[in-house]
């Protein structure tokens, strides 16, 4: 192993990377202090405040000791870190450094054993070019060489991840309802119509309409529309000749007062670059046809594990109306706009799938995640161009599962250059030749 003295900057996380996967020069570790030190456990990485690793065991000397491992590039970043004044940091048992340029203590003036690590040159370099590449990810021209089995586990883990990301934000807003599954489905479910342009609009209008205020006229569909138009803000025009419109203001302008509602801004409403079928007014449109025609959809869907009958629910047109019009007051060629395959599958993803893994840990019932994820299976990968950038790196994505997992991989880990958090560039950083 070739050892050496590194000029170039280094920092904190690529120190510590080396710790936890061992990657250092193991033979003839000796203290600063004279004492000859043995690692039988290195630890486990902490990510909450506190020393960089705890359950840490290593021997000193001829004494076994079991406690937390601190990681720094220089042993005076212990003062610069106010360690020094940290109860938390006095079972610290072993100092782990690039350069140890002074002797520390504990906040009783114990000194604490300190090493610098030493290691192989060829690591950082890896790493760094790593770093500094500026391809679409890092790693494109290696990725292919790295095991299949290390990035179809990598993968999975992601999946997961990215589940976990989704359900501390639906777990926020069913807090905010009172734990209301129903109505923070409907949220949730309202902000993925709005697909990623017209999300915030979309679940501003749900906040600001409780599905109860629906739920009472239920079986009108044009009180629903008024509700949702007026809410959203497009029913603050004065428009001659359109019965239609027109209808829904009156309605609006009625449960308005009934209910107390403060719409919310029209020009919030993005329709810039949107194909016509995306609109919000279309969008809206067929959410107020889904509520007109499902009741306690939230609890038809958890209760059915077949994906053909849940595609079913959220197959809906809008109403006669919109057959010609994609605006208000502007009429087109006759179509039909009925919600299609692709924006069904995306409710699906991103709704139905993290609620059901939400309402899994909830209950504590292994069921409702595995249906979540065999749901994902048989779903086909999206299409966008992170999908279709992995396809061009030939990353096979059979299927949604693959595919949510592999955009988790560039937006958390590849946009960031956290290549050292990543199992792929791991493998990358340590066998690059």
């Amino acid at each position: 192993m070739l050892l050496f003295n590194i000029q170039i900057k280094m920092n904190e996380a690529f120190l510590q990377h080396i710790w936890k996967y061992h990657l250092f020069d193991k033979t003839e570790l000796t203290a600063s202090t004279g004492e000859e030190i043995e690692i039988i456990n290195v630890g486990q990485k902490n990510i909450d405040a506190g020393p960089d690793f705890f359950n840490a065991k290593v021997k000193i000397d001829n004494t076994v000791w079991a406690g937390n491992i601190e990681v720094h590039i220089n042993s005076s970043d212990w003062l610069k870190h106010f360690h020094n004044t940290n109860k938390a940091y006095d079972n610290v048992i072993l100092h782990v450094v690039y350069n140890n340029d002074m002797q520390i203590s504990r906040s009783n003036g114990e000194a604490i054993t300190t090493i610098e690590l030493k290691f192989d040159k060829k690591i950082f370099e890896n790493y760094q070019d790593l770093i500094k590449n500026e391809q679409w990810v890092s790693c494109e021209n290696e990725i292919n060489n790295v095991d299949e089995f290390i990035v179809d586990f990598w993968l999975n883990s992601l999946l997961i991840e990215r589940l976990e990301s989704k359900s501390e934000y639906i777990l926020n807003n069913l807090n905010r309802n009172n734990n209301n599954w129903e109505e923070t489905f409907y949220q949730q479910l309202a902000k993925n119509f709005g697909t990623k342009i017209n999300q915030l609009p979309f679940e501003q209008l749900t906040k600001s309409l409780p599905l109860l205020y629906l739920a009472k006229h239920k079986n009108n569909l044009l009180q629903i529309e008024a509700l949702l138009f007026g809410q959203a803000g497009f029913l603050e025009d004065n428009i001659d000749g359109d019965d239609y419109y027109n209808s829904l203001k009156k309605e609006y302008l009625f449960l308005k007062d009934k209910f107390k509602l403060k719409p919310i801004e029209k020009y919030l409403w993005k329709f810039l670059r949107l194909r016509p079928s995306n609109f919000p007014t279309i969008r809206i449109a067929q959410f107020a046809s889904l509520i007109f025609k499902s009741s306690s959809l939230f609890s038809k869907i958890i209760n059915s594990d077949d994906l053909v009958e849940i595609k079913k629910y959220f197959s809906v047109s809008t109403s006669e109306y919109w057959d010609t019009h994609y605006m208000f007051n502007k009429s087109t060629k006759e179509r039909k706009k009925r919600t299609g395959q692709v924006f069904i599958n995306s409710l699906i993803i991103n709704t139905i799938v993290p609620f059901l893994f939400v309402y899994s840990k909830s209950k504590d019932n292994e069921i409702y995640k595995i249906r979540a994820l065999k749901f994902l299976e048989k779903l086909p990968a999206e299409k966008n161009s992170i999908i279709n950038n992995w396809k061009l790196l030939k990353i096979p994505v059979p299927n949604a599962f693959y595919s949510q997992a592999l955009i988790q991989l560039k937006n958390e880990y590849c946009n960031k250059k956290k290549c050292l958090y990543c199992q792929i560039g791991n493998r990358i950083i340590v066998k690059r030749q």
